[in-house]
């Protein structure tokens, strides 16, 4: 069966405009409003998930969805970086940032690797492609009228998830080389596409959920 995966990119809130590795820090007033008006264009799922953050749980909630937690997809583990800023931990540890950027498999901050996040996140797609249920969750809690309209021929999961598990799904699923992670942009509210199966994944890259705002 082919799997039709949909990862939404949540909004955007005050850690990642402060350049912070987020330590879990919910949505602010700005964007849940920015969700609240992008619900409109969320595509129908029959499995519909988030991930463990207050900024996923916040994004799904004011798109209008309901979605179980998946922890599965939840965000990269920094350590004891989380919460504080790119440019504080530079200045403090520059060494040890030099390693985190240039190394996959380097760790400093005492969370995920590079290579660690790449793997969980493929994991997690394999498994869907398989067939697997997911662990800890009874998915018919979450599958709801959409799944009628599913096509027999076609599995179709929406999950909103942090920028950082969407490029590592990318990377796992189009076996590119770890580094090729850093090269990829995720916008806030988009919608990136996986289609195929366990070991095999075609790529639609990321569309806004609706038009951006006019300034």
């Amino acid at each position: 069966m082919t799997v039709r995966v949909m990862l939404i990119s949540p909004a955007l809130n005050a850690a990642l405009r402060e350049a912070r590795f987020d330590g879990d820090v919910p949505l602010d007033a700005a964007g849940v409003r920015r969700a609240r008006a992008a619900a409109p264009g969320v595509p129908d799922a029959g499995l519909r998930l988030h991930g463990p953050s207050g900024r996923c749980a916040g994004t799904a909630g004011a798109l209008g969805l309901r979605t179980v937690s998946e922890p599965a997809v939840r965000g990269w583990d920094m350590g004891r970086w989380s919460g504080r800023r790119l440019d504080e931990v530079s200045a403090a540890e520059p060494a040890a940032v030099s390693a985190w950027l240039t190394d996959p498999s380097a760790a400093p901050h005492g969370g995920e690797s590079l290579l660690e996040l790449c793997s969980r996140a493929g994991r997690w797609l394999d498994s869907l492609g398989s067939g697997e249920d997911r662990e800890g969750v009874n998915a018919s809690e979450v599958r709801e009228g959409a799944e009628g309209r599913e096509g027999r021929e076609e599995r179709r999961v929406l999950a909103v998830v942090e920028p950082s598990v969407v490029r590592a799904a990318i990377v796992s699923a189009l076996a590119l080389p770890p580094e090729s992670f850093w090269r990829l942009d995720v916008a806030p509210l988009t919608v990136t596409g996986l289609t195929g199966r366990s070991g095999r994944w075609n790529l639609r890259c990321g569309r806004p959920l609706s038009p951006a705002p006019a300034d």
